[in-house]
């Protein structure tokens, strides 16, 4: 290249070299664009500077001046040059070709080509490079021992990046303290907190103590187990109580709740007059702990209460005997009438007697369940319907080797199940609960005595329940994809009529 008056020899190579490393960096580094800004200023300085040693080297008396300048200025341009080249290299051209670094080790690898460049214009300058080395080795040791602290953090943060025991993303617990890790610097590793904290975390705490990783990622399963604990009355079996939770939990559609590993029920310990459990779970992300916590007992207590059994809780008897007695009835007064209108709201019952829907209505049973709980599952065989008095649900359809499809939304006022429970017939659809339901439930058994005493009734619920599986065919044939399926006939009411009497074993 050829010389250009009054710079250097250096000067034109330089800024070759930053003329084809800038325009790489400058478009893909965006958040250092304003770092890579000043970078540029040092260097047109340096080369500012080192023209002006140019000019007034011809003066005597500012040769050595000059001298000085020129090699201080030289000095300068090497470093703007390795810091461009650095970051072209280590922040562009290896993440091109899938060779990851970690941000410690490419500041290291660049600060030592500035100590190398540093020693090489030494030593052209006519330093002595041994007295040099023995002085910097007597104030490297001076700083060891007064930065020991400062030392530790730089290694321990440069040995979490070599050896990926932390990575950026990663979910970590150091005694009551969790986080998301941000960034790991040399000095320190910076921690989110669920509650929006940026926490720094010194490098070295992190190397001498212990730390947990949640949901670590390069596992099979990525998930992080949690444990919510209940307590439920002694004279409930336990495998009841195991099987009822486990199965909910299970088939409920909760948020960040893994299905593999499936969560499990265990019993833990006895207390006085209550077993106490503890449902274990997989969380996907450690983020909605506490949120996905506060879903999971929503659904534990509904399942629970759906099933008659209550949490074990202190007993307190307050003798209030005539207050009492009458806030009780004034309360089962309330809820019977709630149960009557939800009796009087179903189409099937219409034909009753108020006796009739009254003898219903005491055996009506309270059944809540939690958003995203199966309520009913297609093909099953249970005997008993559900009114919604609150909340919604969808029914969906799975045809045969086919996807599943949503038939109809179903709101308060809704019931399903009538044709299980009066002819024992499989469920047609499986219903999902899309918000927190309030429910009742009619078991064959409240039913039995009613139709046992008016056989006549079957023949005249019949006609509803036909007209009810029209309904479902309807829905269904919507979603067939040719006219072959339509063969399957629908029972005539007299059909129907034969299948009450047959399964209530009327004569």
């Amino acid at each position: 290249m050829p010389h250009i008056p009054f710079l250097s020899p250096e000067a034109p190579y330089a800024a070759l070299a930053v003329a084809l490393c800038l325009p790489v960096i400058y478009g893909s580094l965006k958040p250092l664009r304003r770092s890579l800004i000043n970078t540029g200023i040092f260097f047109v300085a340096c080369l500012l500077g080192d023209l002006v040693a140019g000019l007034i080297s011809s003066g005597i008396t500012l040769k050595a001046a000059a001298g000085w300048l020129r090699q201080m200025a030289v000095f300068g341009e090497g470093l703007a040059v390795l810091r461009f080249f650095g970051l072209a290299l280590f922040n562009v051209a290896l993440p091109r070709i899938h060779v990851p670094i970690s941000g410690i080790l490419a500041d290291i690898l660049v600060i030592v080509s500035y100590i190398g460049w540093a020693f090489f214009r030494l030593n052209l300058a006519g330093v002595e490079l041994s007295h040099l080395v023995t002085t910097s080795a007597i104030i490297t040791a001076v700083l060891a021992i007064s930065m020991q602290d400062t030392l530790g953090n730089l290694l321990g943060g440069l040995a979490l990046q070599m050896d990926n025991s932390l990575e950026i993303g990663d979910w970590i617990r150091i005694d009551d303290l969790s986080g998301r890790v941000t960034d790991i610097q040399w000095r320190y590793t910076a921690l989110l907190t669920r509650n929006g904290e940026k926490v720094v975390v010194p490098n070295s705490q992190l190397m001498k103590g212990r730390y947990y990783i949640l949901c670590d990622k390069h596992q099979e399963h990525p998930a992080w187990r949690r444990s919510l604990d209940f307590n439920v009355d002694l004279a409930v079996p336990p495998g009841r109580v195991i099987q009822l939770v486990e199965s909910d939990i299970a088939a409920a559609t909760i948020a960040h709740v893994a299905g593999t590993p499936a969560p499990r029920c265990v019993l833990l310990d006895f207390g006085p007059g209550y077993a106490h459990y503890a449902l274990r779970y997989w969380l996907l992300d450690p983020l909605p702990d506490d949120p996905t916590d506060s879903e999971v007992r929503v659904h534990i207590l509904a399942t629970l209460q759906r099933n008659g059994i209550r949490l074990a809780t202190d007993d307190h008897i307050i003798h209030l005997v005539e207050e009492g007695a009458e806030h009780k009835q004034e309360v089962q007064d309330r809820e019977m009438n709630r149960r009557l209108q939800a009796i009087e709201a179903i189409e099937l019952f219409a034909c009753l007697s108020d006796a009739e829907k009254q003898h219903l209505a005491d055996h009506l049973t309270n059944a809540p369940f939690a958003k995203g709980d199966v309520m009913t599952r297609q093909g099953a065989v249970a005997h008993w319907l559900y009114i919604i008095v609150d909340g919604e649900a969808e029914a969906w359809w799975q045809p045969p080797n086919g996807e599943r499809r949503l038939l109809e939304t179903r709101g308060p006022g809704s019931v399903f199940g009538e044709i299980g429970l009066m002819t024992g017939a499989p469920r047609r659809a499986t219903v999902i609960a899309t918000s927190d339901v309030q429910a009742y439930r009619l078991d064959k058994e409240g039913f039995q005595e009613i139709i046992e005493q008016r056989p006549e009734l079957a023949d005249s619920l019949s006609g509803i329940l036909q007209r009810r599986l029209e309904r479902f065919d309807e829905l269904e044939r919507g979603y067939r994809a040719t006219r072959d399926d339509d063969a399957r006939r629908i029972p005539g009411s007299a059909a129907i009529g034969r299948k009450i009497r047959e399964f209530f074993g009327l004569h």
